[in-house]
Parts: C-alpha cells; sequence; structure tokens
C-alpha cells in the first residue's frame, strides 16, 4: 500500500494506491473514520470537519476537510495510515 498526501489549505488529499486485496478492508476503514468511528491512535480526529471517500480503479482518494481555523497536522495522518496498514496484516 503506497500513500500520498498533500497537503491543502482546508485539509488534506490522500491517495492510496497498490491496495491490492484490500480494497473493502479499507474502504470499511475509512468509512468507520467517516462515520466518526476511527480506531486511529491520535487526536488529530478532533479537528476533522469532514472526510470524502472515493474508490477508482487505480486506488482510493480521501478528501479530509479541517474545521474551520484548525490544520491538520500531516505526520499524524501518516500516523493514522500506518496504523490502518498494521490492521490489514
Amino acid at each position: 500500500m503506497k500513500t500520498r498526501i498533500t497537503r491543502q489549505t482546508d485539509g488534506v488529499q490522500i491517495q492510496v494506491s497498490e491496495i491490492g486485496d484490500h480494497a473493502d478492508a479499507l474502504m470499511d476503514a475509512f468509512q468507520a473514520c467517516r462515520e466518526g468511528r476511527c480506531s486511529c491512535p491520535t487526536t488529530e480526529y478532533e479537528k476533522v470537519e469532514s472526510i470524502d471517500v472515493a474508490q477508482a480503479d487505480n486506488g482510493i482518494s480521501l478528501t479530509v476537510k479541517s474545521k474551520e481555523g484548525t490544520q491538520i497536522d500531516v505526520a499524524e495522518i501518516e500516523q493514522c495510515l500506518a496504523h490502518t496498514r498494521q490492521q490489514l496484516e
């Protein structure tokens, strides 16, 4: 699983590729985050306004919008993705 995180003015854009047979499990994990049931070991979720998830042939795209006046820490997002990756193993 490869990830690319791009900071935006109102959040971050995350591209997840090379997901192999894990597409369904990843979509389930990201859906849980969308619904406020994120299992990542971080408080960064408190800064999240919304999460949009889209699946395509080449992977999964997430758009994480931050609450007004906050900025999402990319390092924390990387840790969350590492946590999610470990859950798949």
